[in-house]
């Protein structure tokens, strides 16, 4: 017992293994995760955390280590001599060590903070644009590799009949019922049924090929792949990841305007500085010293031309840009809508005809079958009721293949 279901559990994996399943929305993840441009999310994240990192050391005491040593044509001097000082030397030298620490600066370096993060999210949109465009391509890849397995069984199912009916007429030919001629011409259209079948596996294999290398993930001839059921939302909102990026762009400009009002505002410091060297803060004394001096320091620029103002409104005219581009983006989305929409109701039109010409066919066929068995028709007559049959049915998957398509682009496009 225990060894048939070892048996059974090993033909199941090894069924699962050869059959690799295959679905539209797993290629949308595999392409969204391992197209090169999908790198760049995390990359940007990296960089904007050292750059915030690199924005607050700002905050932190700066400490500089300065020396220098001097020789000069003249130095300072008294008019009178006086007992016990000495005049300073033309060589000087002084050594120290300076701290800045910021105070106040009416929260500067936090809003270049935000902005920053504003910014690297808006980058990032901007790479989750992008990557939804390949969603169009995939669909172009995954619904011809659909339509070439379509293809390849309906043709595979017209050479099985075929040479169904060569034997017959073999048979017809032997025994003096049918003219040679009717073998030859089935034969021909034998030839012609293979070469469709090898240009179908040729375009196949170079979808597969294509597809793959767009999601970085390996398919082969084994590779099942699903139909997708493709359902329309009623919703009419559109919810592409560019709605974010408009949005994102105006938080922008908004923090972008924060940044230049605090830049107006009052600076404070306070600073210390230690130090050794000839002369030192004593003047009068001429000899290596020690000294240190601290105290605070307030910058406020109360007047810059309207600097300010002009930079603040030309962001005001880059608002009024993003809206002008969000407002076209809308237009011409809607109208790729619209006109996908028109073909999804054309293609639903033709494939309420489409079964009903398959059924005529079949019985235009079956009929020409009968008239071909009973010498009433030439092979050449039969054969063109028989592709009238195959090709309509290869329609009729074309038009469903076709529709399935149309409804994902219109997925894709409206961002749902």
């Amino acid at each position: 017992m225990k060894k048939t279901l070892f048996l059974l559990t090993l033909l199941v994996y090894q069924f699962s293994i050869a059959q690799h399943i295959v679905t539209l929305e797993n290629c949308y993840a595999l392409a969204i995760k391992n197209y090169p441009l999908a790198k760049q999310s995390e990359l940007l994240a990296q960089k904007s955390a050292f750059e915030t990192a690199s924005l607050n050391t700002a905050k932190l005491p700066k400490i500089d280590l300065n020396a220098q040593a001097t020789y000069q044509s003249e130095v300072t001097g008294l008019p009178i001599p006086l007992p016990n000082v000495t005049p300073l030397n033309k060589d000087q030298y002084r050594a120290t060590l300076d701290m800045n620490q910021l105070i106040y600066n009416g929260g500067l370096i936090d809003s270049n903070v935000k902005l920053k993060a504003i910014q690297t999210q808006t980058q990032q949109k901007q790479v989750a644009v992008n990557l939804h465009s390949i969603k169009t391509r995939i669909n172009q890849l995954y619904f011809s590799i659909l339509l070439a397995q379509e293809r390849k069984l309906i043709l595979t199912s017209k050479q099985d009949q075929l040479a169904s009916k060569i034997k017959e007429v073999k048979s017809g030919v032997k025994f003096g019922v049918l003219l040679p001629a009717s073998e030859q011409v089935l034969e021909a259209e034998n030839l012609k049924i293979k070469q469709q079948l090898r240009e179908t596996e040729l375009d196949k294999n170079k979808q597969l090929a294509n597809l793959s290398e767009l999601i970085a993930a390996p398919l082969d001839e084994k590779t099942i792949f699903e139909k997708p059921m493709v359902a329309l939302a009623n919703d009419a909102a559109i919810s592409r990841p560019e709605i974010e990026l408009f949005a994102l762009q105006n938080q922008q400009i908004s923090s972008s305007k924060e940044l230049i009002s605090k830049n107006k505002l009052p600076k404070i410091n306070a600073f210390g500085t230690a130090g050794y060297g000839n002369p030192g803060l004593n003047m009068l004394n001429n000899s290596f010293q020690t000294f240190y001096m601290v105290g605070l320091k307030a910058n406020w620029n109360v007047w810059d031309w309207d600097k300010t103002k002009k930079d603040k409104e030309a962001l005001s005219v880059s608002e009024s840009i993003i809206a002008t581009e969000k407002e076209t983006f809308l237009l011409n989305t809607h109208m790729q809508l619209e006109e996908i929409q028109t073909e999804i109701n054309k293609l639903e039109e033709a494939l309420k005809t489409d079964q009903e010409i398959v059924s005529l066919r079949e019985s235009v066929a079956k009929s020409s079958d009968a008239q071909l068995k009973n010498g009433v028709i030439t092979s050449s007559d039969y054969l063109v009721e028989f592709s009238h049959l195959y090709e309509s049915q290869i329609n009729q998957k074309t038009h469903q293949i076709q529709l399935a398509l149309a409804k994902a682009n219109y997925i894709v496009i409206k961002g749902n």
